[in-house]
C-alpha cells in the first residue's frame, strides 16, 4: 500500500514540476511595459485603447496581447532624498513637499513607500509602511551630512526593489552632484530597467542661483529617467516644486500596462528597445525605453566559462 503511496507521490511532484516550469516560461516570454500617456501640456490622458497604440521593438512591429488601464495595482515607492551639504539650505522646502506628495498619493491598504537619505552612505529613515503620518515624521527627522554618491545610493535602492512584485517606483530629490560614486549613471539605468524600476528625478538646482556644472547634473538626471520610464522635472520655485510632486501624482495613477511576445525568439541577453507609439501625434507616451532578453541556460553557462 505504501509503494502504491510512494509511486502516486512521485507521480504527483514530476507532474507539478512540469506544470510550473511551463507557467514559468510562458510568463518569461510575455514583455509587459508600464506607460502613461500626456497631452502637450503634461495631463495624462486616462480614456485610450489597445487600438490607439502601435508597439516596435528594435524596429519591428509586435502585436499587443494584453492592455489594460492600471488603477488598482498597488504601487511600492521609495523616495530617496540627497542630504549632501550642497542642499542643506533647500531641505525645508523638501520635506514639506514630499510630505505633501506622500499624502496625496498612497492609497492605505494598497501602495507602500519607504524613506531613505544619502550623503557619503544611505541611510533607512523609514521602512515600508502606508501609514502617511510615520512617513511624515521620518520626513521632518530629515537633516543634511557630508559628502554625495548619488549613483551608489540610486543603484542600491533600485537593487532592492527587485524583490518587490509590485509597480515600483524610486523618486529621488538631489542636486545631481557626483564626484565619488563607484557606480556610474550607465549601470543605474541597466539595472533599473532590468528590474523595471522607474525612476522620477526632481533637481533642486533651479531653486535658487544655479551651482556650476548643474546643467550637465540635470542632464544626467533627465537621461536616467527617461530611459527608465519615469521624469526628469527641474523646478525653479517652490510653487513648482510643489507642481512637479503632483504631476507625478497623476502619472502614477494614471498609467496603462501592455504586454506582447516577442518576435525575437533568441535568449541572448541582450537589449531591446521598445518604442510605444500612440496614433494621435498630440500625445507624449512615457515608457521605458526597453527591457533585457532573457537568457538561455547554454549562453549563462558560456557567459561565464569565457575567460
Amino acid at each position: 500500500m505504501s509503494r502504491y503511496l510512494s509511486i502516486a507521490l512521485v507521480a504527483l511532484l514530476v507532474s507539478t514540476e512540469w506544470t510550473e516550469e511551463q507557467r514559468i516560461t510562458v510568463n518569461v516570454d510575455l514583455v509587459n511595459i508600464y506607460f502613461t500617456v500626456c497631452n502637450k501640456k503634461g495631463r495624462p490622458i486616462v480614456n485610450l485603447g489597445r487600438d490607439n497604440f502601435s508597439v516596435l521593438e528594435d524596429g519591428k512591429p509586435q502585436s499587443v496581447t494584453n492592455f489594460s488601464r492600471e488603477t488598482d495595482v498597488p504601487l511600492t515607492l521609495a523616495v530617496l532624498v540627497d542630504t549632501s551639504g550642497s542642499v542643506r539650505h533647500k531641505l525645508p522646502l523638501e520635506r514639506d513637499a514630499i510630505t505633501d506628495f506622500l499624502n496625496t498619493t498612497l492609497r492605505p491598504g494598497l501602495d507602500r513607500a519607504t524613506i531613505l537619505t544619502f550623503d557619503s552612505d544611505v541611510q533607512l529613515r523609514q521602512d515600508y509602511t502606508d501609514d502617511a503620518a510615520l512617513l511624515a515624521t521620518a520626513v521632518r527627522g530629515i537633516r543634511a551630512g557630508g559628502g554625495t554618491r548619488l549613483y551608489d545610493a540610486l543603484r542600491f535602492v533600485v537593487d532592492s526593489l527587485n524583490s518587490h512584485d509590485d509597480r515600483k517606483v524610486l523618486i529621488v530629490v538631489t542636486d545631481g552632484d557626483d564626484k565619488s560614486s563607484r557606480h556610474s549613471p550607465t549601470e543605474v539605468i541597466e539595472l533599473a530597467q532590468r528590474n523595471n524600476v522607474a525612476i522620477y528625478a526632481i533637481s533642486v538646482n533651479g531653486l535658487d542661483d544655479r551651482p556650476n556644472g548643474s546643467d550637465a547634473s540635470d542632464h544626467i538626471l533627465e537621461t536616467i529617467a527617461l530611459e527608465t520610464g519615469g521624469l526628469g522635472l527641474f523646478p525653479t520655485k517652490l510653487k513648482k516644486l510643489t507642481a512637479d510632486f503632483d504631476r507625478i501624482n497623476n502619472e502614477l495613477h494614471s498609467r496603462y500596462t501592455l504586454a506582447y511576445r516577442s518576435t525575437n525568439p533568441n535568449r541572448d541577453g541582450t537589449f531591446r528597445r521598445v518604442e510605444i507609439i500612440s496614433k494621435n501625434n498630440q500625445h507624449a507616451v512615457h515608457s521605458r525605453s526597453g527591457y533585457y532578453a532573457p537568457q538561455s541556460i547554454t549562453n549563462v553557462i558560456s557567459t561565464r566559462s569565457s575567460p
